[in-house]
């Protein structure tokens, strides 16, 4: 970085030879012609004249000149070039005082957000391009600030008009069933209505749990708590949890895992990032298809897959579909409409623990990878080996439901590996 300013460092060293050549050569001139020279004389007889005017003798004035004047000669001598050097020095700090003039030029640029580039003189280049990256880059982050904040606001907006019509709902037929106490609803109505009512009511609930994680989205607050996991089992429960909503479109769900696949991280976040996947494949995918869920350790770490069949996400799209607030579909239909963090979310968990996630489709299928780090924390001590397990059966520990929408398929050795072809699926 000292190189580039090679040019500025130039420019001062000229300025202070000159001042210092200016200096030497009036001075030189001063004492040839003034001191030593011409006024030599006037100087002296001035001198002894001004004290003659205060009644001081001829021989008292004389005696005084040569001791103040006459014998320190080399003293008054530096005084004068210092006095000279200031001077010239002074005059030469115009040109100096420019460089912070064109930087003060170049800062008022940057706080007025002209469209103009900063154009400095061409000792202060580097300072010139830094300036202008500074200037590029905050008018990028302003950019992507404002689009984040309209995606937010329109998000809000959406969800707000979206609260209606469940609600709307809801009281209606509450109101029906309400009307209705003492008769004229069959059973099969009454039923009918209740149900609604319920899947409105959930619908709704969904609803205020986006507006939730609206006002909470702030990864930097995220603070994880590593234990080691037991990777095949949580996999296994979260597809058993997720029994009900796979019967709603008639799905299944095949885990093909290995067996004992074990990481360090934090299950809370991690059983977030897997159901947010599995809650994304359901929303998405054909109705009376299989989800799944496909787990192994590679060279690289331990590897996720999620595959489902679906639409195939458009190419530009799928670059920006871990952003915040962002929905594939766009729409706010009740059938998919979530608050777009669930990706951004998981994307960011994934990271925090070291790994990467990224997604793939076709015309047919469509896949999102997670690979973790599979090394394992060296715990210390037994007690701290039995606090993690407890921890461990505590958050992944209840026995699997074994729903009939999930199957399961361990193997010991490597998973199947998912391409392009899925002959089973």
């Amino acid at each position: 970085m000292k190189s580039n300013y090679q040019k500025l460092k130039i420019s001062i060293l000229i300025q202070t030879l000159l001042v210092t050549g200016m200096t030497l050569v009036v001075g030189g001139f001063l004492l040839h012609y003034v001191i030593d020279g011409v006024y030599n004389d006037r100087f002296a007889n001035g001198f002894v004249r001004v004290l003659q005017a205060f009644r001081v003798e001829e021989e008292e004035a004389v005696r005084l000149y040569w001791e103040i004047v006459g014998n320190n000669k080399p003293l008054f001598l530096i005084i004068g070039f210092l006095l000279l050097f200031a001077v010239f020095f002074y005059v030469s700090l115009s040109k100096m005082i420019q460089y912070l003039d064109q930087i003060g030029d170049g800062i008022e640029n940057i706080a007025s957000e002209s469209a103009s580039s900063i154009q400095l003189i061409t000792e202060l280049k580097p300072i010139e391009i830094r300036m202008n990256e500074i200037k590029a880059r905050l008018r990028r982050q302003k950019m992507e600030a404002m689009q984040e904040e309209k995606k937010k606001n329109d998000l809000v907006l959406f969800l707000a008009h979206d609260l209606k019509t469940p609600l709307t709902s809801i009281v209606a037929y509450l109101t029906m069933l309400d009307e209705h106490k003492e008769g004229g609803l069959s059973e099969e109505e009454r039923a009918k209505y209740t149900k609604i009512a319920l899947e409105k009511s959930l619908r709704l609930g969904d609803l205020i749990n986006g507006f939730f994680d609206i006002t909470r989205y702030n990864m930097q607050e995220i603070a994880l708590e590593k234990v080691e996991i037991d990777l095949s089992f949580m996999l296994e429960q979260l597809a058993d949890e997720l029994y009900g909503v796979l019967q709603e479109k008639r799905l299944t769900c095949e885990v093909l895992v290995e067996e004992n696949l074990v990481i360090h991280g934090d299950p809370d976040k991690l059983a977030r990032v897997f159901d947010n996947l599995l809650r994304n494949a359901i929303a998405y995918c054909y109705e009376e298809t299989p989800i799944r869920i496909q787990a192994k350790e590679t060279k690289e770490g331990v590897e996720i897959r999620v595959i489902n069949r679906g639409e195939k996400i458009p190419g530009d799209m799928i670059q920006v579909i871990f952003e915040k607030f962002y929905r594939v579909d766009g729409s706010r239909s009740s059938g998919t409409g979530g608050a777009g963090l669930g990706l951004a979310i998981a994307k960011e968990i994934v990271e925090l623990h070291g790994g990467r996630i990224l997604a793939k489709s076709d015309e047919e299928y469509t896949t999102f990878l997670v690979t973790l780090p599979a090394e394992k924390e060296v715990k210390e001590g037994e007690e701290e080996a039995d606090e993690v397990r407890t921890h461990r059966r505590r958050a992944f520990g209840r026995k699997a439901r074994g729903g009939k929408g999930v199957q399961r398929q361990k193997t010991g050795g490597a998973v199947e590996e998912s391409g392009t072809d899925h002959p089973d699926l």
